[in-house]
Order: structure tokens, then C-alpha cells, then sequence
């Protein structure tokens, strides 16, 4: 069974696609995907994860239709910054 769902892709330009979702009740992988294992290198630190795909979801994803790009001056404008502050700073005393 197929449960679908809309999704924002970037690769290779931003589109909205339909996609498979896990089942949310799976035993095995708990409605995640697929299982995580980590591993170590000879010295048993850390060395990164394997991904093993759960057979309850399947990977793919249908382009339904590519997105617009949004302007340059959107991108760079920070929200968190004080608009009324000379330069992006506070020109108050900090008490």
C-alpha cells in the first residue's frame, strides 16, 4: 500500500513532488524508513552510519512542477535583525 504525500524537493532545482511515505506503525522500523547502524573504525571510535531501507516504503518521488526561484534580496534579508537599529545594531545601553 502507497501513502503519499507532498513534498519539497531541491535536487537539481526546487520543485513540489508527490513522494511514499513509511508506514507509520512498522515493527521494524517504527514508521522511520529504515534502520541506522553505526559503526567504528579499527581504533572502535566512531565512523559513521549505515542506512538500511525499510521494505515497508519505497524511495521514490514523481515532479509534479518546478517552483520559482525566490529574488536575491529575498535570500540575504535576515529577519531576526532590528530593523530600526543603524547597520543591524542596537545603539541602546544593555540595561
Amino acid at each position: 500500500m502507497i501513502r503519499l504525500r507532498f513534498k519539497v524537493i531541491y535536487c537539481p532545482r526546487r520543485a513540489l513532488a508527490l513522494a511514499d511515505t513509511p508506514r507509520p506503525h512498522c515493527p521494524e522500523c517504527d514508521g522511520v524508513g529504515g534502520i541506522a547502524h553505526d559503526y567504528g573504525d579499527h581504533y572502535g571510535e566512531y565512523a559513521g552510519t549505515d542506512w538500511e531501507s525499510c521494505p515497508c516504503w519505497s524511495q521514490w518521488a514523481v515532479i509534479l512542477l518546478p517552483l520559482p526561484r525566490l529574488p536575491r534580496w529575498s535570500r540575504r534579508r535576515r529577519r531576526d535583525s532590528d530593523p530600526w537599529a543603524p547597520s543591524r545594531y542596537s545603539n541602546e545601553p544593555p540595561f
